[in-house]
């Protein structure tokens, strides 16, 4: 384990493998034979299932229903909304095909000409098409309003360049699909759901977050207005983590979804869709963790307390069970997750650093001189600091612990992004100071045309136009033209 932590790149030597080398050493992820996908560990994905308990509740509070739709999608339900096909056609993978045959050697299997489908099938790469064609069906009256799903599921978006949980081809995640009766309705359900959004990344990821609106270049396809959380990496890009889709009437006109309204009349249905994906795995690395591994929050955490005897022989190692297992019951009792390694495979020094590579927030050790004198050892993983400690009154003191750490990690990452986020009015001044990362203030003429010419000259793209700053009328540092607010812009991943 030393010589797995001593083969962690530095952030400060190159931060995308430093990230690259702890989904691997930390056993979150791996590659996968396909290429742009990825296998997640039971490590990892213990993390993604803690995100999708939490995140399952928090939506069935604002009325959702969890329910389940089809993989594939009919080509031509794509071909319904413009933008959306627009948005999508160059990254869906495509089913031709239904069915395979041995090949004349006998030794391989190949497409079975004969079995071509008269109707390609798209493998979803986001499931829009498919709900409302469903939703027609469903909706007939006002009564039936609004109509509220949620899905986790998988999709597939053809990407080229990939990076583990941060952008793959396949991924996990949820898509809320919301129907209501008037525009009003539509509009407070997309920035609910943007505040459920930002309400786990700050208080269960300990991930800060700029709530926001996209630029229409950077809006959802299909979509009128698309609301956003975006959160600052260690290295200075933003990273776009949760989307709240306000789709005005677009799908409900594609798929003639009416419903009767209280005067007998019929309207057509108005749209949100909404989801987050296991990129709030990556997010969570990228945030938190330093040269020593993972740094996780104990909310999220799937071990938040770890316990390593330190024993000579099994009399030794049964009196010290014998005195933490009450111990290890509370914690549990509590909801406390406990891991109680007692493992003699290794020595307590790889354990100590496997699990700091894996950013278990506490851990506790006691070997024999503990016993006797009624002590343990506790390190905390943000701070790497350690302590003897009585041993009574262990279990108070470790839930306190786990509430110091939870805020400490949000605060940590709260002022490194505040001490990032620069106004500036200067082009010139901006494109030197973009090459170091940070979010910068600036002021937009609103055009396309502006937007385009920073992107193509810094890389940077307009993340949003931020809710948590007074918006002030100004110049554009681009095209000198009026500017009516400032937006945040960033490199981004």
């Amino acid at each position: 384990m030393a010589k797995e932590l001593k083969e962690l790149t530095k952030r400060a030597e190159n931060y995308s493998q430093w990230y690259n080398d702890l989904v691997i050493k930390a056993d979150l992820a791996e590659q996968s034979p396909v290429r742009g996908c990825m296998v997640i560990k039971p490590y990892g994905y213990a993390i993604w299932e803690k995100m999708q308990a939490q995140l399952d509740k928090m939506f069935k509070e604002t009325g959702a229903q969890n329910a389940y739709f089809p993989l594939l999608i009919p080509k031509s339900f794509l071909s319904r909304e413009a933008e959306h096909v627009k948005g999508f056609a160059k990254e869906c993978a495509v089913v031709t095909h239904y069915r395979l045959r041995s090949n004349e050697e006998g030794n391989a299997v190949e497409v079975d000409p004969s079995a071509k489908l008269e109707e390609e099938l798209i493998i979803r790469p986001t499931s829009e098409t498919i709900i409302w064609n469903t939703y027609k069906n469903w909706i007939q009256s006002y009564r039936d309003l609004p109509l509220m799903c949620n899905q986790w599921c998988n999709v597939m978006r053809w990407e080229m360049r990939t990076r583990p949980f941060l952008r793959t081809s396949e991924f996990l995640w949820q898509e809320g699909h919301t129907a209501h009766a008037t525009r009003e309705e539509a509009v407070d359900e997309a920035k609910t759901m943007l505040k459920v959004y930002a309400d786990f990344a700050e208080q269960w990821l300990a991930i800060p977050v700029v709530q926001g609106v996209k630029s229409e270049n950077e809006r959802f396809a299909g979509a009128l207005d698309t609301y956003t959380i975006e959160a600052m990496m260690q290295d200075g890009k933003a990273l776009q983590s949760g989307t709240s889709h306000f789709l005005g009437q677009n799908f409900a006109k594609s798929f003639d979804v009416t419903f009767l309204n209280k005067e007998n009349k019929p309207e057509y249905v108005w749209a949100t869709s909404w989801g987050v994906s296991t990129r709030l795995v990556g997010a969570l690395i990228m945030t938190h963790s330093d040269d020593n591994g993972l740094v996780l929050p104990p909310k999220i955490a799937s071990i938040q307390v770890v316990i390593v005897p330190i024993f000579k022989g099994a009399e030794q190692l049964a009196a010290i069970t014998e005195k933490l297992q009450p111990v290890i019951n509370e914690l549990r009792a509590k909801g406390i997750s406990v891991k109680f390694d007692n493992a003699d495979n290794k020595r307590p020094g790889f354990k100590f650093a496997e699990y700091e590579l894996k950013g278990v927030p506490v851990r506790l050790a006691m070997g024999g001189r503990d016993l006797e004198n009624n002590t343990i050892e506790i390190m905390r993983r943000d701070t790497l600091e350690k302590e003897n400690v009585s041993f009574d009154g262990i279990v108070e003191r470790i839930e306190k612990l786990l509430e110091e750490i939870q805020e400490n990690i949000f605060k940590k990452a709260l002022d490194f992004r505040n001490q990032n986020i620069h106004e500036c009015d200067n082009y010139e001044e901006f494109k030197q100071k973009i090459k170091d990362g940070g979010f910068f203030l600036c002021h937009w003429d609103g055009t396309s045309e502006t937007e385009e010419r920073i992107k193509e000259e810094t890389q940077a793209t307009i993340r949003c136009v931020p809710f948590m700053f007074e918006q002030t009328e100004g110049v554009d540092m681009v095209s000198g033209k009026p500017a009516k607010h400032r937006v945040i812009i960033a490199r981004a991943y």
